[in-house]
């Protein structure tokens, strides 16, 4: 099977700020967009920004490694370098973590690296790094 682009579309509360981080913090190209949406190349999808600001209230979390995991979240799985690499842009750019990044299941099946953010308008995004690709999608005793 050959991986497709995925498309994602979500909310947000301002236009110009999610530009400003998606684009500049996070690297991502600008697509086509209008005065109340963007498309976005995320890191290979295509995810677009629709403005929406009526509809953010809170972040239901469930805990993962003792960790608050917001439960409505998206990302996008990198390999190791890059998600090093995104890691370090984002200390640079000074944002602020909601689970700072570090690594699961070190040594076992699944083995993985992870990380948590948020958008200027709170949407939750995880980015994640499998120590071993074929691993993604392996079966382990939890």
């Amino acid at each position: 099977m050959v991986l497709r682009p995925f498309h994602l579309a979500f909310p947000v509360k301002d236009l110009v700020s999610t530009r400003q981080f998606y684009e500049t913090v996070l690297g991502c190209s600008i697509g086509r967009s209008s005065d109340t949406w963007i498309d976005f190349n995320f890191f290979g999808h295509q995810t677009t920004a629709h403005l929406c600001p009526d509809v953010f209230d809170s972040i239901a979390t469930n805990l993962v490694d003792g960790k608050p995991v917001p439960v409505q979240h998206w990302g996008v799985i990198l390999d190791m370098e890059q998600w090093q690499a995104l890691a370090d842009r984002l200390r640079q750019h000074h944002v602020e973590f909601v689970i700072e990044p570090y690594r699961r299941f070190q040594g076992e099946v699944g083995e993985q690296a992870t990380l948590f953010i948020l958008d200027p308008s709170g949407n939750a995004l995880e980015f994640k790094a499998f120590q071993h690709d074929a691993s993604i999608f392996a079966t382990y005793a939890t």
